[in-house]
């Protein structure tokens, strides 16, 4: 199946057994060494003369890493005219695209996701970076590949919880959609008939707002729905709670939010999710405790932290919120996802 981006142009393909016609000119390999047979695989069949395989997750997006990589590239005099693949998760299509951005100031890539949160979200838009120490995504660059390769062979590779993860994504697009099939994920698994068809639909609604807005300047803004809080809980526990968690979390904080705001009530939709996730829950960190992460969100405007807050499906806006608020909704949340305590049942 083939989603067409228009602007700026490439494609979207996902199917199983993808044998993509190899591109012209020199190439070079960047991959994920949890999918070392897979992207091997792909070196022998292209004739890839160089390739660097590097550790997944977010220990990939830093300095470090990315140094390395540049200077592992040099030393091979690789030219600009260089194609880079890149395959692995969406570490590896953030860290590999800003590389492809910035080597020679831009070279063209390729990106072959491995999993669901790569091929519903982090390969899709033309946003690539790094992480620093003070947040999450504060370096990068907008670069678009030139074609996106989802094999979903690739995916049963994937433990189980991971899998799921990656469709927190695809959720939060069918919350800014209003699209009720998107929110429906209980039934998937990597083998599921229908997947590839629930695929695309999640990729054709980044796909839709991305090409009006290629360099988040306005709609765009919506697809951080639920990462605000997400970002913040990631930096500040040193991205011990994965992305795709962090993201579910953070679309249960929108949702509380969404309703004290006088929206529709979207949480027994979230709280559904998360069942279904059944994620570990996150550390007791106090709100103070993630105010210097959420005063480094890229969506901040002057002084105030803009949400993104879902009024209901298909309605959401980008706005800043009182303090009182947030405390409020924030000691909710806390509540909600705080473990089951020994000497009784968990909050209804």
């Amino acid at each position: 199946m083939r989603v067409d981006v228009h602007n700026p142009p490439y494609s979207i393909v996902i199917g199983r057994g993808l044998r993509p016609e190899r591109p012209r000119g020199p190439l070079a390999l960047l991959y994920d060494e949890n999918v070392a047979g897979f992207a091997l695989g792909l070196k022998e069949a292209w004739g890839i003369p160089h390739a660097l395989g590097v550790r997944g997750g977010e220990e990939a997006k830093t300095l470090r890493v990315y140094s390395q990589v540049l200077s592992f590239w040099a030393q091979r005099g690789l030219p600009r005219d260089t194609t880079l693949v890149v395959v692995g998760g969406g570490s590896l299509t953030d860290l590999g695209g800003f590389v492809a951005a910035t080597y020679l100031r831009g070279i063209p890539y390729l990106s072959f996701p491995t999993t669901t949160l790569a091929l519903v979200d982090a390969s899709v838009g033309g946003k690539t970076g790094l992480n620093l120490p003070e947040g999450k995504n504060l370096v990068g660059a907008f670069h678009f590949p030139q074609g996106v390769y989802g094999d979903l062979e690739a995916l049963k590779t994937l433990p189980l919880p991971l899998f799921k993860e990656g469709l927190v994504e695809a959720f939060k697009h069918g919350i800014i959609r209003g699209d009720r099939a998107l929110l429906e994920v209980e039934g998937l698994s990597p083998g599921a008939e229908g997947l590839a068809e629930y695929l695309v639909r999640a990729v054709r609604v980044k796909v839709e707002i991305t090409e009006k807005d290629p360099l988040e300047r306005g709609e765009r803004r919506l697809l951080n729905l639920g990462h605000t809080l997400a970002h913040a809980l990631e930096a500040a526990t040193g991205h011990a709670l994965s992305h795709g968690v962090a993201v579910a979390y953070g679309l249960l904080f929108a949702a509380l939010l969404g309703r004290a705001l006088g929206g529709e009530d979207l949480l027994p939709r979230v709280l559904r999710l998360l069942r279904w996730l059944s994620p570990p829950p996150p550390p007791p960190l106090s709100l103070d405790d993630l105010l210097p992460y959420l005063q480094r969100d890229k969506k901040k405007r002057t002084e105030a932290i803009h949400w993104v807050v879902p009024l209901g499906l298909g309605r959401l806006e980008v706005r800043p919120v009182e303090e009182g608020v947030l405390r409020e909704v924030y000691a909710e949340w806390r509540r909600l996802t705080a473990p089951p305590s020994p000497s009784g049942p968990p909050p209804s």
